[in-house]
């Protein structure tokens, strides 16, 4: 699965954000941990999002752009 994150560079090193998971963003002292860090991160994200309602079936669909 692929997503698309905004990266920034920043005073610290780099922020990282994707944009079409809310809240979803990380940050490393450079371009690579930053990119590292946000695809746990997004791992995280959806393995929570999944766990919020337990009663429903989860299923994948595949977009084409």
């Amino acid at each position: 699965m692929r997503y698309k994150v905004a990266l920034k560079k920043s005073e610290e090193g780099f922020s990282v954000s994707c944009p079409g998971l809310p809240g979803c963003w990380s940050q490393g002292a450079t371009e690579q941990e930053a990119l590292a860090n946000i695809r746990d991160t997004i791992r995280e994200y959806l393995d929570a999002a999944a766990g919020l309602d337990s009663d429903a079936e989860m299923r994948e669909v595949e977009v084409a752009l």
